[in-house]
């Protein structure tokens, strides 16, 4: 078949564009080879098409033509925003339920970061700064290694795999220049980071005015409508934050544009989507922005930082700029202590118990160890969310 990008979209109309694509995404499922899918789905508006697509066009071939296993993979950095986080829980659940019913061969899952790398771990536990444009330390860690450590799962078992991105030029210029800069005028494009994976961008030339005119014209494949996903976007006035699977797709991560995400992004200098949910009247969300104000709001304040780095060094950068170290010990106190208290109040787990335990090893292993009425205050805490 020939390359959906040798086509002008413009020329055609969406109905005709739609049955274009799914014509490839039938075309490349059925090449003669089993190497199976990963479909990185966050939820939004352009990995719902691509998920509901490929459910589609799984649904017009036989039995015994749906040979190739598909995983829809979705990542959940244990901060995200409480509604988007339901919206994908929900979202999936609903998937792996049509998925067995109509017997196709889809797996679902979805990935979260190692204890040791989790969002308070690091700032409570380790005493690193809320994450700023310039120390990122949060995208690596919390949704670039849990999904690509799957997908390199699925890679030793098969050899090679298919990764289908909601990725389209039209979505910005920095996305346009990516698209261009990693296109090899084929189909597949090999993935920067993950030997042995290839990407496939099905979508990658529709405009955002498209993607909406489909999903509010057609329902899901697997059941029910997309109407809670439009109040979702229109809520929150913004857009989902994608799957990441390499450094260089960051930048979607964190911008200044409203896109959904962790609640406690302090990338961003405001949270628009987290703001407007609570201009929608989302009321009990205000705490949790508040909350991720004062956290950008301690984040350079010397009285709240060592002086030297964990591993007991002084750092100076070469134009003569000290850089203070992790928060100290009263102020990740502090911090864990306001948000049990607002956790509380949630009556919602914003931070497990198995992390404050990995907080309290952390802590024990500290140079400068914990006083005793410091281990005393987090045996309290831990106490109010058993």
């Amino acid at each position: 078949m020939d390359d959906l990008r040798l086509h002008d979209f413009s020329d055609l109309s969406l109905d005709e564009g739609i049955a274009l694509i799914e014509a490839e995404i039938l075309d490349e499922y059925l090449q003669p080879h089993e190497f199976p899918w990963v479909i990185g789905y966050s939820g939004g508006k352009d990995s719902t098409l691509v998920a509901h697509l490929v459910f589609k066009a799984l649904l017009k071939l036989p039995r015994s033509q749906r040979k190739r296993q598909i995983h829809i993979v979705s990542n959940d950095t244990l901060v995200e925003s409480p509604l988007v986080i339901q919206h994908i829980i929900d979202s999936m659940d609903q998937i792996a339920e049509a998925a067995r019913a109509l017997r196709l061969p889809i797996v679902t899952q979805i990935t979260r970061p190692a204890l040791s790398q989790t969002f308070w771990v690091n700032v409570i536990g380790r005493g690193y700064p809320s994450p700023n444009r310039n120390f990122r330390w949060c995208t690596d860690r919390m949704k670039i290694q849990p999904t690509s450590a799957y997908i390199k799962a699925q890679i030793e078992r098969n050899e090679t795999v298919i990764l289908l991105l909601g990725v389209r030029r039209s979505e910005s210029a920095t996305r346009a220049a990516s698209v261009k800069r990693y296109d090899n005028g084929e189909r597949l494009n090999r993935h920067n980071d993950l030997a042995g994976c290839q990407v496939f961008r099905p979508i990658v030339e529709l405009s955002t005015d498209e993607v909406w005119e489909y999903l509010a014209a057609n329902d899901a494949p697997w059941g029910g409508d997309y109407r809670k996903l439009i109040k979702l976007y229109r809520d929150a006035g913004g857009g989902e934050c994608p799957v990441v699977t390499q450094k260089s797709d960051a930048p979607s991560c964190g911008s200044s544009s409203s896109r959904f995400g962790c609640w406690t992004c302090t990338v961003v200098d405001k949270d628009r989507s987290l703001e407007g949910f609570v201009d929608s009247g989302f009321v009990e969300f205000g705490p949790l922005l508040d909350f991720r104000d004062w956290l950008v709001e301690i984040r350079n304040d010397p009285k709240r930082r060592q002086a030297r780095r964990r591993n007991g060094t002084i750092t100076i950068t070469d134009t003569g700029t000290y850089v203070p170290g992790p928060f100290t010990m009263e102020t990740r106190q502090e911090i864990l202590d306001r948000l049990l208290s607002i956790q509380i109040d949630q009556r919602s787990e914003l931070i497990s118990r198995e992390e404050i335990e990995e907080i309290r090893r952390l802590w024990s292993e500290e140079l400068v160890a914990p006083t005793r009425s410091d281990a005393a205050s987090v045996n309290t805490l831990i106490k109010k969310v058993k």
